[in-house]
């Protein structure tokens, strides 16, 4: 870049003193700009608006100037998405890809260098969390001098949003993320957690997770390259420094990425994500110049080794339309960890002068470097053979739409059709946590029970084959187990709930007489009384255990989970 270009398209971190991040005000004019003055090169558009009605906007970067999503795609070009902002008060990644996006603009030997990658990128996802401006909301981190909010208009956590869409923010991504289908998607945060001596550190998709060959593909090449060019260029990387003790000496475990976080969603449609997360008590500058330096290097592999990327994912989403096993639920391989060479500080503890404890500090004055146990293997620990389709009542239109605005090929019945030996759920019990999550009253616990029974469809009812390449989203958001299942975030709670109650005065002779008629209902009573000694003296109970488990009052639709396996 010569002096000339770089002057005249500054972005507001180069033009203030390397401690300020653009405004999103800034961050959309700057790109307006540069759209206006290198049209061959940047396309830019408005994909959307946010819950406070503020627009989310999206810029493509080619070397050729073709821009056009279906004509990119019948070249197969490979994608390179670049997400930035959904946690604004972590803004790294805003003010790094303002400079790389310049710099295509303004070097041709920097934009000849994408080949005939896309360059694909959301400056802003979280633009009403960017607007909330302030200075106080990230107490741990230095820096910027002020920056954005994590929550958005509906004080919504947009990395805990993927699946469950409740933001139009997240709505907007996923049909954004399915239409363009891009091959690798780096999503640039800041982390909380220890003290130790890198900059940068990185959340990949979990490879065991991700399965396949995109998987292995992922731990034994991308990753090692990944680690190797940050090495090379001055910016150290170590894996997320997620702690199985209290401080890294004892050892880190991989992130199990579910698919909420956006590289767990990523991993539904078989793409490979990253996470990578700046320390946030590293100056600023250096966080930003390991971003951006992450960014590149993520980039540089994706453009070297395209090819293979692309094969393995097409190779991937022709096993998941015939894939029969499915795992629903992961778990740490505490049996099996890796080494990894270490860079921290000496954990100290000592009095607190607020309370009785001992508190913990890191002493930067005393490094130290070992080999520590790295857990970054992960094993099934609940699957699925899943059927040859699944049947969706149209009466849940919420779950559809979202299958939709994921790629998910429907039929739609055209006419009232009978299932016999269906697979249906029944929910034995769940277990939610105490409180409010993400405006949800998230299921951590569910047992079910399985049974084969006819189900009666209704004409536009909806059947799902997963003989398509959309089947992993399919499956990890339709069986119930899976870990952020819709039924798991409360999209069927209302078949939690009897409808219909009972009057103990009344109910007290229905219930003799539906025990002499009921032996199953005898048997479990009598077990029941054995077991709750304690609720006996209590007609609420005694007479719901026999209102709820009896035959005669019996409500079909009562825990039974609405979305039927077909055979």
């Amino acid at each position: 870049m010569t002096a000339t270009q770089d002057n005249a398209y500054p972005t507001p971190y180069e033009s203030g003193n390397h401690d300020q991040t653009a405004t999103w005000a800034e961050c959309i004019a700057f790109y307006e700009r540069l759209a206006g003055h290198f049209p061959t090169v940047l396309r830019w558009a408005q994909i959307g608006v946010s819950d406070n009605g503020i627009p989310i906007h999206a810029g493509v970067v080619t070397a050729d100037g073709e821009f056009d999503r279906e004509a990119l795609q019948r070249q197969r070009r490979p994608v390179f998405f670049n997400n930035n902002g959904i946690h604004p008060g972590e803004p790294e990644g805003i003010d790094a890809c303002m400079a790389l996006v310049r710099d295509f603009c303004t070097q041709p030997d920097r934009l000849a260098a994408l080949g005939n990658t896309v360059f694909l990128f959301i400056p802003v996802y979280n633009v009403d969390g960017c607007l909330n401006r302030q200075t106080t909301s990230r107490p741990n981190q230095q820096g910027p001098e002020s920056f954005g909010f994590r929550g958005n208009g509906r004080h919504l956590d947009l990395n805990r949003d993927f699946i469950k869409c409740d933001s139009l923010a997240a709505q907007v991504f996923n049909r954004f993320f399915t239409a363009w289908d891009p091959d690798v998607m780096v999503d640039t945060h800041t982390s909380n957690g220890a003290d130790y001596a890198c900059t940068m550190t990185l959340i990949p998709t979990q490879p065991d997770k991700l399965g396949a060959g995109l998987g292995q593909f992922l731990r034994e090449r991308m990753l090692p390259a990944i680690y190797g060019g940050m090495d090379q260029r001055g910016w150290p990387t170590s894996p997320y420094v997620n702690c199985v003790a209290e401080t890294p000496d004892d050892g880190i475990a991989d992130f199990l990425d579910l698919p909420r976080f956006s590289t767990g969603y990523a991993a539904l449609h078989h793409t490979i994500g990253f996470m990578p997360e700046t320390h946030m008590l590293k100056p600023y500058a250096d966080r930003v110049a390991s971003m951006r330096t992450l960014v590149e290097v993520v980039l540089d592999f994706t453009v070297a080794r395209a090819a293979q990327i692309q094969e393995l994912r097409r190779e991937a989403k022709a096993g998941a339309a015939r894939q029969v096993h499915w795992p629903l639920l992961w778990k740490s391989d505490l049996g099996r960890p890796a080494s990894l060479r270490f860079k921290g500080y000496r954990a100290v503890r000592t009095p607190s002068s607020l309370g009785t404890y001992q508190r913990l500090s890191y002493d930067r004055n005393q490094p130290w470097e070992k080999d520590i146990p790295y857990f970054d293997r992960y094993l099934e620990d609940a699957s699925a053979t899943a059927p040859k389709a699944y049947l969706i009542p149209q009466a849940w239109r919420e779950v559809i739409e979202r299958l939709q605005w994921n790629g998910v090929t429907l039929e739609r019945l055209t006419q009232d059709q009978v299932f016999h030996s269906a697979r249906v759920y029944r929910i034995q019990s769940v277990v939610s946590r105490a409180g409010p999550y993400e405006g949800h009253m998230f299921h951590d616990e569910v047992v079910l029970v399985t049974r084969a029974e006819t189900v009666h469809a209704r004409a536009g009812d909806v059947r799902v084959s997963l003989d398509q390449p959309k089947a992993r989203y399919v499956v990890e958001t339709l069986e119930p187990e899976a870990h952020d299942s819709f039924f798991r975030w409360g999209f069927f709670n209302s078949v939690l709930e009897k409808k219909a109650g009972f009057s103990d005065y009344v109910f007290e002779d229905t219930a003799h007489q539906m025990l002499e008629d009921e032996p199953l209902l005898k048997a479990g009573f009598e077990q029941w009384k054995q077991d709750n000694p304690d609720k006996l003296s209590d007609p609420q109970a005694v007479l719901g255990y026999i209102f709820a488990h009896g035959q005669r009052h019996a409500e079909p639709e009562w825990r039974r989970y609405p979305v039927a396996g077909l055979n």
